[in-house]
C-alpha cells in the first residue's frame, strides 16, 4: 500500500503557511478543513493553505509537495487512529464510532491517489471554491530517470581551461 509524506525543497512552506508540516510526516489531502469556507476566508496564509496544500497527520500543518512511498499496515492503523482522534478533538465527532469511518474514508482516498504512482512521485493539489463547494485537482510529477552523468562534472583536473 502507498501513501505520501511531506517533502520540502526549500524553506518557503515555513513562510507561506500558518503552521507548516514537518518533513517526512504522512499526509492526506485535508480538504475537509475548508468545507465551510467562503471567499471571505480566503486571505493571506489561509488562502495559500486552501489553494495548494496537503495536511500533515502529526503536526496538522500544511505542506506544498508530498512524495509517494510505501506504508506498512501497522503505521497505517496508527494514522487511522490519529485521524479518528483529530475528528473528535477538532471537529466535534461524538465518539470513535462516528469518527472512524470518516477517517478511514479520508485515508482510503489518499491511498487511491497514490496507488498508481511510482515511489518518489511528487504530488501537488490545487483547490478552488465553486458554487457547489471545494473542488480539488491533482498533479503528479514522476521521478526522473536522471543518470549520474547529468550531475557529474566531466573534464581534466590538470587542464586549466
Amino acid at each position: 500500500m502507498k501513501l505520501a509524506r511531506a517533502i520540502h525543497f526549500d524553506e518557503s512552506d515555513q513562510r507561506v503557511f500558518h503552521s507548516p508540516a514537518r518533513t517526512g510526516e504522512w499526509c492526506i489531502t485535508g480538504g475537509f478543513e475548508f468545507s465551510n469556507w467562503g471567499e471571505a476566508d480566503l486571505v493571506g496564509k489561509a488562502r495559500q493553505a486552501f489553494s495548494n496544500s496537503w495536511l500533515g497527520m502529526e503536526t496538522w500543518g500544511r505542506v506544498t509537495f508530498v512524495a509517494v512511498t510505501q506504508i506498512e499496515a501497522a503505521e497505517y492503523a496508527r494514522l487511522e487512529e490519529l485521524l479518528t482522534l483529530h475528528f473528535m478533538e477538532m471537529y466535534g465527532a461524538p465518539d470513535r464510532e462516528a469518527a472512524r469511518p470518516v477517517a478511514q474514508e479520508e485515508l482510503a482516498y489518499m491511498v487511491e491517489l497514490c496507488e498508481d504512482h511510482q515511489p518518489n512521485t511528487l504530488l501537488t493539489v490545487a483547490r478552488e471554491l465553486t458554487e457547489t463547494g471545494v473542488r480539488e485537482s491533482f498533479r503528479a510529477i514522476e521521478p526522473s530517470e536522471a543518470g549520474l552523468e547529468q550531475f557529474a562534472i566531466h573534464g581534466d583536473l590538470d587542464d586549466p581551461a
